[in-house]
């Protein structure tokens, strides 16, 4: 039998055996997806004395150190520290929660009078609400159209790529979704004079910060999974950081019979 996981007076149960993996590796060298100007990621082998931390150069183990730029080298998560000037705002402190409902959306970004390419929240929120007695979810997973493959090793430093509208950010905070999750860099343009809008929006900085509230970038939602409702298991390192690599995990969510929202069955 399922297990079951309760969400807006229903139970909806999915296949802990059946996990889609929407993150991106971390691994060396230059093919890797990039953002920001972060050097790639390296791996060092660990020399001491004689002792040297390869296998196949005559050591008894392996034994690396690892060169990472979290908001810059693959799928990362990052909480409102990341726009705090407290150390203490960590994302191991901030996020003590792992398992929550989310929403698959695909959008295409609209190009605007400048030549930026945007998503909008009118087109996040028609695909979010629609049939219009849905409940919003706990979590957004944005897919920007097209889907191509090279999203997983895109190299987006200075070519200004798509971002998010403040407003949507907004839109998100004040429904309390509290955790965002896209295919992009970044929520804000890539130079925007250090505003951060988006940024601050979601996270309702620095009036009334949503201290739960994470948004994670350059995940890469395959084609085969579909939009509609998941379980979303975000996966963190228990770095004392602003941000951390991640891991999310989806897994397809089923109704069960019952009372509850009948526009919640995907």
């Amino acid at each position: 039998m399922l297990p079951t996981y309760p969400f807006a007076g229903r139970s909806y149960s999915y296949d802990p055996a059946a996990p889609l993996d929407i993150s991106l590796p971390l691994a060396p060298g230059p093919d890797q997806v990039n953002c920001f100007w972060a050097e790639p990621v390296q791996f060092d082998t660990i020399r001491v004395g004689s002792f040297v931390g390869s296998v196949a150069l005559g050591g008894s183990t392996n034994y690396q150190r690892i060169h990472v730029t979290p908001h810059g080298n693959g799928t990362h998560t990052e909480c409102y520290g990341h726009i705090s000037p407290d150390p203490t705002i960590t994302l191991n402190q901030c996020l003590r929660r792992f398992l929550f409902v989310a929403r698959v959306v695909s959008v295409a970004p609209r190009p605007q009078p400048n030549g930026d390419l945007v998503v909008h929240l009118a087109d996040v929120q028609a695909a979010l609400m629609s049939p219009p007695d849905r409940a919003l979810p706990e979590a957004l997973v944005l897919r920007t159209l097209p889907n191509g493959a090279a999203k997983r090793h895109h190299q987006y430093s200075g070519t200004n790529p798509t971002y998010v509208e403040p407003a949507l950010a907004e839109y998100l905070a004040e429904n309390n979704i509290r955790h965002f999750l896209l295919d992009l860099p970044s929520v804000d343009r890539e130079e925007d004079a250090g505003q951060l809008l988006a940024h601050h929006a979601f996270w309702q900085y620095p009036a009334q910060p949503r201290r739960e509230a994470t948004i994670t970038e350059l995940i890469f939602v395959p084609d085969e999974v579909g939009d509609g409702l998941y379980l979303l298991n975000l996966q963190i390192t228990s770095l004392e950081l602003d941000a951390s690599p991640s891991k999310p995990i989806l897994y397809h969510l089923h109704a069960q019979p019952g009372a509850g929202s009948g526009g919640l069955a995907r």
